[in-house]
């Protein structure tokens, strides 16, 4: 079951000023497949959240920063992130969506999308995330959002799954000491920003907790899916979340242009299959170009009308990768 999908032509007011791959057309794709879909009914307007309740996710240092970045005009918070007029009012309404998506989920069930920008999973607690040269795009953090959101109404385990082809950095800081939130983040390895390892677990008593798979580069849909049915599926089945939160990334996509991989509508619509169980609350994160024309719809179609199927053979390395994390993990997992 699709549910409710959440956009709003403020975000499209976060614009460059010059060519940058992060740009309002990329929403305009998302919506022109929601259309093809037939499920423009089903889209509504979000509200922004109060800056209180930015300031819960990222230090009010860096809230501010953002802030008086914007009101002074400026165009560029490090070489990757742009600024611009519109940019506070989106980003504020991108968390906004984010809540409201998540909620839908767990009340209503289904597929819950929101369709956001700027994007938000390398966003730390205060901006740039482990070490990372930048914020790769984003400005608030959406998933973080909707990971407070669900802790508002009282659920105890929460897990994000994160399959952008990059890794959430900026997520995982956030919640390196939170045992409660389970993020499994599966990812090209040694590109931006370069975190994300096997041995990245978490912090204290959250060990175990952050679930990175790094994919060798060249993955195609063999490889992704292995290690899917070999990890995310297992810790899915012992932790029996309520509700799986999705950070969706489809830049993994074959041409997409920012990363090596090779998934084609296969591996999406595999996810999407396979977590049909589960409410899901979407949020947008990468995509640029045919990711966002075929990866999109066919994670959409995955998760409303089809088995998800297993077929193929995974490479040697990603044989290895694999097993290197679930030895690591293997005292907090039965895999």
């Amino acid at each position: 079951m699709i549910g409710e999908i959440y956009y709003s032509r403020k975000f499209l007011q976060h614009k460059p000023e010059n060519y940058h791959p992060e740009n309002p057309g990329r929403l305009w794709i998302l919506i022109s497949v929601i259309r093809e879909l037939r499920l423009d009914d089903r889209i509504l307007e979000p509200m922004p959240v109060d800056e209180s309740f930015v300031k819960r996710i990222h230090d009010p240092t860096y809230v501010e920063f953002v802030k008086r970045a914007v009101e002074e005009g400026r165009r560029y918070l490090d070489p990757d992130t742009y600024v611009c007029p519109g940019t506070w009012e989106a980003a504020l309404t991108a968390l906004g969506a984010s809540k409201l998506a998540t909620l839908a989920a767990l009340r209503y069930g289904g597929l819950n999308m929101a369709l956001v920008r700027p994007p938000g999973h390398h966003a730390g607690r205060r901006g740039k995330a482990m070490g990372a040269s930048t914020l790769g795009f984003c400005i608030f953090n959406n998933i973080a959002a909707a990971v407070l959101a669900l802790k508002d109404e009282g659920l105890e385990k929460i897990v994000v799954v994160d399959f952008d082809a990059h890794h959430g950095n900026g997520t995982q800081e956030i919640f390196w000491h939170d045992p409660d939130v389970i993020h499994i983040d599966l990812h090209e390895r040694d590109i931006y920003p370069w975190t994300g390892y096997e041995s990245e677990i978490g912090g204290g008593l959250a060990k175990g907790s952050k679930i990175n798979i790094p994919m060798p580069h060249y993955s195609n849909d063999s490889d992704y899916i292995f290690a899917w049915n070999e990890i995310v599926i297992p810790i899915l089945e012992e932790v029996t979340p309520e509700i799986v939160l999705v950070s969706a990334g489809f830049d993994g996509f074959k041409g997409d242009g920012l990363t090596t991989l090779k998934l084609t509508e296969k591996f999406f619509s595999y996810a999407g299959a396979s977590l049909r169980r589960y409410p899901l609350g979407m949020i947008f994160e990468g995509g640029y170009n045919v990711g966002l024309k075929k990866g999109f719809p066919a994670f959409v179609k995955g998760y409303e009308e089809k088995e998800a199927r297993d077929d193929g053979q995974p490479s040697y390395e990603t044989l290895k990768i694999v097993e290197e994390v679930k030895d690591i993990l293997s005292p907090w997992w039965s895999f």
